[in-house]
């Protein structure tokens, strides 16, 4: 195994590491799971279809998402936002449907109701279920008709005017993170597409790493940017193991080739150069190395101006070396067609195995300096001279 990819512990670093951790086995391989059938199994960090493989544990600080209410709900699954949509209008309405049966047993209603001569707080309310009805009409402000509340009830009027605020801020929160969840652009996103693989050839004399990617929709992804990540073990000078770390890719901000105009599908490429984590990688190298690198496809959804975010992500088994794309676009006779049965097909080409370092190197040698031409001086410059 690589060392990148391994911990190696000196005897006389063992007392510098923590005592929890002296006498325990070091896990140094992340990328490698055995599973039941005993067979190696690689562990994504960001699955192909863009969720992030990483679980939470041991939080103990659970209150910081009651302070944060609303995104807390609006980050459940569907059937528990259904569920506790239905719970909380069920127990507000129940809830006051205790108060209106508790003040109309209180102030005698529920005996002396039918008594011509008794005025009582809310009229036609004798019982549990009809205090039920008229909480439900209060709040969800269906309308008066049969049941409604006399003015010789001030204790009545007070309750009203509580259900009533209450009861709009229990609908402004709840029908909001409703509307939210169902205006979310998550799934705009799985309209957004990538390769299966990647490929590494030659571009223009440059070795480079190169995807694409396509939008499957009409409607376009304003102001659409790319960016892309290795995720790869490391080991520092000082023996620090970083299982998961991040460097980014130069896929062109530094030259504004990161802001794509996503209107037909792109082959996003990265220059493999001095700059670059692969600048000494060659193909026996890459094949070898385990690592994954992770691509964000951003921009706002035209529809609706709302942010949308597709991820993907390419395992070094999913990086074939010395190969190149077969293009998906031709031209027809009043527009261009693109053929999304050919987005992930790859041809092979004729490609050095050697490091874009070694290629570069190669290159420069093989250069031949062209002799300068000789200028002839023209009548004029000839009769100045003499």
């Amino acid at each position: 195994m690589n060392i990148a990819m391994e911990t190696r512990v000196l005897p006389i670093q063992v007392n510098q590491l923590p005592r929890h951790t002296r006498k325990a086995q070091l896990t140094t391989d992340r990328t490698r799971l055995i599973s039941e059938s005993g067979k190696k199994q690689r562990q994504r960090y960001v699955q192909k279809n863009g969720k992030c493989n990483v679980h939470h544990g041991n939080v103990t600080e659970t209150y910081r998402y009651l302070s944060d209410l609303f995104t807390t709900l609006v980050d459940l699954e569907w059937r528990a936002s259904i569920f506790v949509f239905t719970l909380v209008y069920c127990f507000t309405w129940l809830s006051f449907a205790f108060l209106w049966w508790l003040i109309a047993l209180l102030r005698g209603d529920l005996l002396h109701n039918n008594e011509d001569n008794w005025t009582p707080c809310v009229e036609n309310l004798d019982s549990f279920v009809t205090a039920f009805l008229f909480s439900i009409e209060t709040e969800t402000t269906i309308g008066y008709g049969y049941r409604v509340i006399t003015d010789k009830c001030p204790e009545g009027i007070l309750l009203l005017l509580i259900q009533a605020i209450l009861g709009s801020i229990v609908n402004a929160m709840m029908v909001g993170c409703m509307f939210v969840k169902i205006s979310q652009p998550k799934k705009r996103a799985e309209t957004l597409v990538f390769s299966t693989n990647a490929v590494v050839s030659v571009r223009d004399g440059q070795m480079c790493l190169m995807f694409r990617v396509g939008d499957l929709r009409n409607s376009h992804i304003v102001e659409a940017s790319i960016r892309a990540k290795l995720i790869k073990s490391k080991q520092t000078k000082e023996g620090e193991f970083i299982p998961l770390n991040q460097m980014d890719l130069n896929i062109g901000f530094d030259t504004g080739d990161d802001r794509l105009f996503l209107v037909s599908p792109l082959i996003i490429y990265h220059e493999i150069n001095d700059r670059s984590p692969f600048w000494e990688w060659s193909r026996a190298k890459m094949e070898s190395e385990e690592f994954e690198i992770v691509v964000i496809l951003e921009g706002m959804v035209e529809a609706t101006g709302m942010t949308c975010q597709a991820r993907s992500s390419y395992l070094d088994t999913e990086v074939r070396w010395g190969y190149r794309f077969t293009p998906v676009l031709s031209l027809e006779k009043s527009f261009y067609k693109v053929d999304y049965n050919s987005f992930d097909n790859i041809y092979e080409t004729n490609t050095p195995c050697c490091s874009a370092k070694d290629l570069a190197a190669t290159t420069a040698k093989n250069v031949q300096l062209k002799p300068d031409l000789l200028v002839l001086p023209t009548a004029r410059q000839s009769v100045s001279l003499m």
